[in-house]
């Protein structure tokens, strides 16, 4: 496989396949965890970053334990909608890990994810040590939800 576009990403799966979304930062790699119907996105993990080969092993790792077949990888355009260096970091990381394993691979727009999930924090009451530590991995499941809630969409619109 390699880069779909997210309304391809459900054709390029096995069925019952799951999905793990990506909050990639320069610190941290936030993961969230697909159901095997694609309807719901669930926190899971949080990576440190430390090497590419060795946050590449962890994420693998990840993957084949929850049998995920596709990942969503937070896209953070610039709010005009422009890709500026931060994109441009991100699809050297999605391209190395491909070159690593084919698995399909959609990039979704994460505009806002990271402060929209600080918000729902705040409102919740959260400490910020709290905030600081489930952060990366709650953005990593609003980013794959939106994904999933888009792929509901298209099913309902008739598409595949």
């Amino acid at each position: 496989m390699s880069i779909v576009l997210p309304a391809d990403l459900k054709s390029a799966l096995p069925r019952h396949a799951r999905l793990m979304g990506l909050d990639l930062g320069t610190k941290t790699i936030g993961l969230a965890l697909s159901d095997v119907r694609l309807t719901i996105a669930s926190p899971f993990d949080t990576i440190r970053r430390t090497k590419f080969t060795k946050d590449a092993e962890i994420l693998f790792a990840h993957m084949d334990k929850h049998e995920v077949a596709g990942l969503v990888l937070g896209l953070p355009v610039e709010m005009d909608g422009t890709e500026g260096a931060r994109c441009q970091s991100t699809r050297t990381f999605a391209r190395n890990l491909l070159a690593r394993r084919d698995v399909p691979l959609a990039f979704w727009d994460e505009r806002l994810s990271t402060a929209a999930v600080t918000r729902t924090l705040l409102e919740a009451d959260s400490s910020r040590a709290r905030r600081a530590e489930v952060v990366d991995k709650m953005a990593a499941g609003y980013i794959l939800q939106g994904a999933l809630d888009f792929l509901s969409r298209q099913l309902e619109q008739g598409g595949d």
